[in-house]
């Protein structure tokens, strides 16, 4: 199993702040991709160029191998002023 968390206008525009899926997708391509089905909210949140992917915690710009137990969390762009 793995849990995924979105958070700030991604939670609110998905509607859910998680998810824990009990099939465990090779890699973060993979995991986009299987979200995506769920429409096209999803698919605009996790392909978005600017989101922020983190796992276990680490931000990261690469895709990579999921392995059980991972935690995936998708960020919308920050800004600052």
């Amino acid at each position: 199993m793995i849990k995924i968390l979105f958070f700030a206008s991604y939670r609110e525009k998905l509607g859910v702040d998680s998810l824990e899926l009990p099939e465990v997708p090779a890699n973060l391509s993979a995991l986009r991709a299987m979200l995506c089905e769920k429409g096209a909210d999803w698919q605009e949140v996790v392909t978005d160029s600017r989101t922020l992917v983190a796992l276990n915690q680490s931000m990261t710009r690469k895709d990579f191998d999921i392995k059980e137990g991972d935690e995936i969390a998708f960020f919308p762009p920050v800004t600052g002023g």
